[in-house]
C-alpha cells in the first residue's frame, strides 16, 4: 500500500508535560484514530498506526516545538489534517503545523532550552553561580555507554548560553545543548550541575524545548 509521509509539529505544556514517552506514543495513537484521517498502518499480524518522534523529551519539560512523523494512504490537504488532529488532541497538546519531512531523524544535532530557576531573592547569586560554572575549564559528568559502562565526560564545550536575564528571584537562562544520536545532553543535566556547582537549592526550576536544529544549524522539519 503505498503511503505520504508527514510531520506534525506540536506543542506540550500543562499537565502534558507529565505524560510519559511511552503515554504519548499511545496518546497520539487514540488521537490518530478519533481524527478519522486516513492513516497508515504497519503490515503483519499486529497492525498499528505507525509512529515516530525525531527526538524524545524529558519528563516534566514543556515544549514548543515537539515533532512527529506518520503515514497517509491518501493525498491530503496538510491544513485540513492539522485541524482535525489538533480538535483530537487533549489538553496540553496541539497540533501547530504539518509538513512533509525535509531532514531525518540522523540530522539532529542540537536543541534549545528556555529554563526559568526560582530562588526567592537570590537571583544575583544564582547569576553568579553560572558564571562560575561557566568560568571553569572542565564540568564532568557520569554519563552511561552501552559499550563502557558509566565513564566520565566533559560537558563544558557542550554548553552554549544564548541568553540570561535575572530578576530579585528569578534567573532565566536560553542555552543551546547537543542532541540526536550522535551526542544528547538534555536540560535536566544541565539543571543539576548547575546546582551542584552553584551550591543553589531552587525553589523550582521549569524548563520548556523550543527549538530543535539540525546538525548544520537550519531548523529541524
Amino acid at each position: 500500500m503505498e503511503k505520504t509521509e508527514l510531520r506534525a509539529v506540536f506543542e506540550k505544556k500543562g499537565r502534558a508535560v507529565y505524560i510519559s514517552h511511552l503515554d504519548l506514543f499511545r496518546t497520539m495513537q487514540r488521537a490518530l484514530k478519533r481524527s478519522k484521517l486516513p492513516v497508515w498502518y504497519s503490515q503483519g499480524f499486529n497492525p498499528h498506526i505507525y509512529l515516530n518522534f525525531p527526538l524524545a523529551l524529558s519528563l516534566g519539560v514543556s515544549s514548543s516545538t515537539e515533532y512527529m512523523d506518520f503515514s497517509v494512504t491518501e493525498e491530503v490537504d496538510l491544513e485540513n489534517v492539522r485541524k482535525r488532529l489538533d480538535a483530537a488532541m487533549p489538553d496540553g497538546l496541539s497540533i501547530l503545523d504539518i509538513a512533509r519531512p525535509i531532514y531525518k531523524n540522523k540530522d539532529i544535532g542540537y536543541a534549545e532550552y528556555e529554563i526559568c530557576f526560582e530562588s526567592r531573592g537570590a537571583g544575583e547569586k544564582m547569576l553568579s553561580g553560572l558564571d562560575k560554572m561557566l568560568a571553569a575549564e572542565t564540568i564532568e559528568i557520569d554519563k552511561r555507554s552501552k559499550s563502557k559502562g558509566t565513564v566520565k565526560m566533559d560537558i563544558r564545550p557542550y554548553i552554549d548560553i544564548k541568553d540570561k536575564k535575572v530578576s530579585e528571584d528569578t534567573l532565566t537562562v536560553s542555552i543551546r545543548l547537543p542532541a540526536g544520536g550522535d551526542l544528547n545532553i538534555n536540560s535536566n543535566v544541565f539543571t543539576e550541575v548547575f546546582s551542584e556547582i552553584s551550591g543553589i537549592k531552587f525553589d523550582s526550576v521549569c524548563a520548556k524545548r523550543t527549538k530543535i536544529l539540525c546538525k548544520n544549524g537550519e531548523k529541524f522539519i
